[in-house]
């Protein structure tokens, strides 16, 4: 007997459990045994009816999604879902946890549904570059409508089983005991001789012709803004809108074509790979040697934007905090920016009043430093400056209990440094939380030159309590991110002085699917906070290194971005995006002509091939130096800080799919141009050599 699927009788009804922890994913056997088991049910006169059911925390939450892209093992996901819904006894799946993806196409198939309240549903397939590709495109219009399934397939975001129930996905919702619940179900069905409905011949969801045609192209307007550039997505409504006027068996078949046809994209490459990458960026060497600290409380230093944001996804996590400014006025603004965030979470339906007197209660503000003493992790979040984080570490020193795990917030600076400040530098951590702190999901966590393997370990746990992504990051100048991020910004300056204008490099970003260009965010963070940097670096800058002062011009003139209004773009009447700056043309042609650039043409490809070959160059050396673990940690850094676009599945994935011996090529042409700049990699140079990639380092 297949023993990913147990099989058990309860009066008339037989009981079919998918039992391949953890998450039941619908792999090659747990197929097969579900259809071995249900042959078996048939053939049993005793058997009237049949529950599918997960054992463990779920029912089955997906795919096996390891197997995309080898060859397909029989039977298919497909020919499971069609062999269920042909069944002549009634089949009732009984949902708990999560049912997600080949997982709700499997309760699809089934003829009945019934889900604990706590259960969630969806069709994630999106997110992996993919459509549902086992019926899920066809069968839910069928109940739901247009509307309803674009929405669920589109967005990838489970819903409640409420929801579920609402749009008629699921037909009875419980609280009892799951397993009970289903055989009184079965039981029911069985008694009153409740005739089997297939799915695929259910037609509600099909009456409104005029709301489904309306809700097709809708949808494909809202795509076109919110996901311009993407594959899956366009492919899903155009399966919807096959199965408003198509059979089942015609459905189907456009269905596995559109599948197809995703899986063989290379946007359905680098998502897997994303995926992947995010669950590997949590595994660390150090959580293999020790356990993390215990970490219920912390106390954050500052109130200031990082500070109440790392404060309140703290108190979202459930932990108790204590927030520490340095007077009255600086203690007040640090409530008000807590406070406000809650309001607007209340207004908007994302928290009750109860929920937000629960979180209040655990956050403590005050002025008295003393008051860290009973904190497991203390994270300081004062300005960006050396003198001033050693100085607040000095007193967390002080005041600190033995064990509290101590965490400097910083984007830049020197981690080893900073716990120089202490007694115990052991117990110090980098924390690069990026803002605001409470919406993004990256966290840098930056190892220093000798932490105990407990408190690098008490990093992730934080991060898992937060439900942010971590990367490990070594300790250099920048890290991981802000290091790369200086080297494809300071590509974009060259790009401008030598002909480009910041708009065009922005728009060839944007269309290789950035949300926004590098001048553009520039803008956003504020051109005095990079000002500041170059002129605080100007003593080590390489006099060799070629250096590109348009920026340092604009800021002379006052102009920092939307703060003030004016930047490499304008911003009339404080819109959000700006236009084009009209006296920026002015500071450019004076720095060419001051620097002898006679500026050249560059067509949207060029800027992507230089920009990209800047980034990956400098983040093969982040590799090779380790600074990061593994390539794919580049990736995740790249993607979840930074806004690489998710398809294309980070910087050195991309490199992969670019094809490594071209990219080398391409610097070693720059390389002609300005040999300081465009040094290559050696770790590029050694996997071209040794005919490896990036993914075979991860």
């Amino acid at each position: 007997m297949n023993n990913v699927i147990s099989y058990q009788t309860i009066e008339q009804t037989a009981v079919i459990t998918f039992n391949n922890p953890p998450v039941n994913a619908l792999g090659h056997a747990v197929r097969s045994g579900v259809m071995e088991n249900l042959k078996i049910a048939s053939e049993d006169p005793k058997i009237k009816a049949v529950v599918l059911i997960g054992g463990g925390r779920t029912f089955p939450a997906g795919a096996d999604i390891t197997e995309f892209g080898g060859p397909l093992l029989e039977p298919g996901l497909p020919d499971v879902v069609n062999y269920i819904e042909n069944q002549k006894l009634p089949i009732i799946a009984a949902i708990h946890g999560t049912a997600l993806g080949g997982g709700l196409e499997i309760a699809l198939g089934a003829h009945f549904r019934i889900a604990l309240n706590s259960a969630k549903i969806g069709l994630p397939e999106v997110h992996l570059g993919l459509l549902p590709g086992a019926g899920g495109t066809q069968r839910v219009p069928r109940i739901a409508g247009a509307k309803a399934s674009i929405e669920l397939m589109t967005s990838g975001t489970p819903i409640s089983a409420g929801r579920g129930n609402k749009i008629d996905i699921i037909d009875r919702l419980t609280d009892s005991d799951l397993l009970d619940a289903a055989i009184h179900f079965s039981n029911e069905i069985i008694q009153k001789n409740i005739p089997i409905v297939k799915t695929s011949e259910r037609t509600e969801g099909l009456k409104d012709i005029k709301g489904n045609k309306q809700a097709i192209d809708d949808a494909r307007a809202a795509l076109e803004v919110k996901a311009k550039g993407l594959y899956a997505p366009f492919r899903i409504i155009d399966c919807v809108e096959a199965s408003l006027s198509s059979s089942i068996n015609e459905g189907l078949k456009y269905e596995r074509e559109a599948f197809i046809d995703c899986l063989n994209t290379p946007q359905r490459e680098g998502l897997v790979h994303a995926f992947f990458a995010e669950r590997k960026s949590a595994k660390i060497p150090e959580a293999g040697r020790a356990e993390p600290r215990q970490l219920s409380s912390l106390a954050v230093i500052g109130g200031g934007t990082m500070g109440s944001g790392i404060t309140l996804a703290a108190l979202k996590s459930g932990m108790h905090v204590v927030m520490v400014e340095q007077d009255d006025a600086s203690i007040a603004k640090g409530i008000s920016n807590v406070e406000k965030v809650l309001d607007r979470d209340v207004s908007k339906g994302r928290l009750d009043n109860e929920r937000k007197s629960e979180i209040l209660n655990r956050y403590r503000p005050t002025t008295n430093f003393k008051d860290i003493a009973s904190a497991d992790m203390i994270i300081e979040a004062v300005f960006e400056e050396m003198d001033i984080k050693k100085q607040v570490f000095q007193k967390i020193d002080k005041f600190a209990k033995q064990g509290a795990v101590l965490a400097s917030n910083t984007s830049y600076l020197d981690i080893d440094e900073i716990a120089s400040a202490t007694e115990r530098p052991q117990d110090v951590i980098g924390l690069h939380f990026f803002s605001p702190a409470n919406i993004m999901k990256l966290l840098e966590i930056v190892i220093p030159s000798n932490p105990n393997d407990d408190v690098v370990a008490t990093g992730f746990l934080l991060a898992k309590k937060m439900k942010k992504i971590p990367v490990r990051a070594g300790n250099c100048h920048g890290f991981i991110g802000n290091r790369i991020l200086s080297i494809y910004g300071e590509l974009a300056s060259y790009l401008v002085e030598d002909g480009a204008s910041p708009h065009q490099v922005d728009e060839a970003v944007r269309n290789f699917g950035y949300p926004m260009g590098p001048f553009q965010m520039f803008d956003m963070a504020g051109l005095d906070i990079g000002w500041a940097n170059r002129k605080a670096g100007k003593s080590t800058r390489d006099p060799n290194r070629r250096y590109v002062g348009i920026a340092d011009r604009i800021c002379e003139k006052g102009w920092f971005g939307q703060k003030t209004g004016k930047g490499f773009y304008d911003y009339p009447d404080g819109i959000r995006f700006g236009v084009e700056n009209p006296d920026l043309k002015e500071i450019i042609e004076s720095e060419r002509s001051n620097n002898n650039i006679t500026p050249k043409k560059f067509s949207e490809q060029e800027i992507i091939r230089r920009y990209m070959a800047a980034m990956i160059n400098e983040a093969a050396d982040v590799v090779d130096e380790g600074i990061a673990l593994r390539p794919s940690d580049v990736d995740v850094t790249l993607l979840y800080g930074y806004g690489f676009p998710r398809y294309r599945g980070g910087p050195l994935k991309y490199a992969d799919m670019y094809g490594l011996e071209k990219l080398v090529k391409d610097i070693k042409e720059f390389e002609k141009e300005d040999p300081i700049f465009w040094r290559l990699s050696p770790l590029l140079e050694r996997l071209v050599r040794e005919n490896k990639t990036f993914d075979s380092l991860n």
